[in-house]
């Protein structure tokens, strides 16, 4: 295909994505009003199950798809986190569902509640309160506010099911009159896992006590973290009646989604850990806690901007700092993508990190050669960093297809890179 083809296809791409949010804006009111009225009419015998937090949501909801036993492949794959889709959403309700999931993420102060007038959701489920809208939000305590509205909208029949092991959104059972359940690794949570046991790269083991009984539970996720979205829908099941055994072995088949914590084995037996999808501070410790307990010939990172890190300008560069010691603590090897490389790589050398040892990356095509060039059997490699920098086209290269799109950064979001029209264009034609 030739460039003038694929610039075509990206200005109209990029054209439509422009529409897309101008529509999104002007259909609200409309479609807000008619969704409100089919949810309390023709949808009302629907029991609607809403998924909110900062971290984790995309992963919940998949695996409450597959706990709950909801036969429509393609809602496990769909993302509902601007306000007119979650209209259309509401009124593609059938009144003759059980249930229903749907994650939703905000963009905007005052959003939650409008979202909850639409959806009057019976039972929500808050993952985490993070610092991923520290720009917009300002403060923790803010952002929780917001996703609170949620959780307000539950009716006294309702269910609250919250990570007890984070205090912010433990505090949301305060909002709320409907019943609540706490999950998590703390021995005061109602459904507590234990016992996890990594098994790299397949997934991970655990211990789940829920109403008594204990449950051994196997996922394809690998990591702590990933241990909370299970335990979370195993609650759900067993809350909303569903046999827990049949819960856990429909949750064994789910596969991690795209760039969340996501091993990729190269044909060179190394191992591509994808996380880069967010790089709030919080998923990069998380990540790195994870990358520590991976058994590897060489743990090697390669990091890209963290996603609006909390605080002043001073208080920034500490947060960089203090991610890269800990690169230098966890890791043999690390590559570093221009913007912050410098904080990054003074932290590493804080961390034990010889210079030698760490590189950086002008662009893509950069940290792809150095890994071709040194990745062996037995190496694992986190990628982490900001989704408009794209190094989804890392793991892209490394596995085979020709990428030759050398943008440092992209905001377009309406697919993955590896079915962008601009991945093959050659070098240098459209940086």
């Amino acid at each position: 295909m030739g460039f003038f083809t694929h610039l075509w296809q990206y200005r109209t791409w990029e054209g439509r994505q422009h529409e897309y949010w101008y529509l999104n804006d002007v259909l609200w009111p409309w479609a807000a009003r008619c969704a409100r009225l089919y949810r309390r009419t023709v949808a009302r015998r629907v029991r609607v199950v809403v998924v909110i937090g900062s971290l984790g949501k995309t992963t919940t909801r998949r695996m409450l798809v597959a706990a709950l036993g909801l036969q429509r492949p393609g809602v496990a794959e769909q993302r509902h986190n601007t306000r007119a889709i979650v209209a259309l959403w509401v009124l593609a309700l059938r009144p003759w569902q059980r249930l229903a999931v749907i994650e939703v993420g905000l963009g905007r102060l005052g959003e939650m509640i409008q979202y909850a007038r639409v959806l009057r959701p019976d039972v929500v489920v808050a993952t985490s309160v993070a610092s991923d809208h520290n720009a917009s939000f300002g403060t923790l305590t803010v952002t929780r506010e917001e996703k609170a509205n949620m959780v307000r909208a539950l009716r006294p029949d309702g269910l609250l099911l919250a990570n007890g092991d984070d205090p912010n959104t433990r505090w949301m059972a305060t909002q709320t009159q409907a019943r609540t359940i706490t999950y998590g690794f703390d021995a005061a949570n109602a459904v507590q896992a234990s016992d996890v046991v990594l098994d790299w790269p397949r997934g991970t083991r655990f211990q789940a006590r829920i109403a008594g009984e204990n449950l051994a539970v196997r996922t394809r996720f690998v990591g702590r973290k990933m241990v909370y979205p299970a335990l979370v829908a195993l609650a759900a099941a067993q809350a909303l009646g569903l046999a827990l055994e049949g819960a856990r072995d429909r949750l064994a088949a789910v596969i991690p989604a795209d760039a969340r914590l996501e091993p990729v084995t190269l044909a060179n037996g190394a191992v591509i850990l994808r996380d880069e999808y967010k790089s709030g501070v919080e998923t990069v410790h998380a990540a790195l806690d994870l990358l520590a307990e991976i058994p590897a010939r060489r743990r090697w990172v390669v990091m890209g901007d963290l996603t609006e890190p909390p605080g002043s300008r001073s208080e920034q560069i500490a947060a960089y700092l203090r991610v890269g010691e800990r690169i230098g603590q966890v890791a043999q090897r690390a590559i570093f993508m221009r913007g912050h490389a410098t904080l990054y790589r003074r932290g590493a050398r804080r961390g034990g990190m010889a210079p030698d040892r760490m590189s950086v990356a002008e662009d893509v095509a950069g940290a792809v050669a150095q890994l071709r060039a040194e990745l062996a059997d037995g190496d694992v490699v986190l990628v982490k960093g900001l989704f408009i920098q794209h190094l989804d086209r890392i793991a892209l290269a490394l596995a085979g297809p020709e990428v030759g799109c050398a943008r440092l950064h992209c905001r377009l979001k309406l697919r993955p890179c590896a079915q962008c029209p601009l991945l093959g264009i050659p070098r240098g034609a459209n940086s």
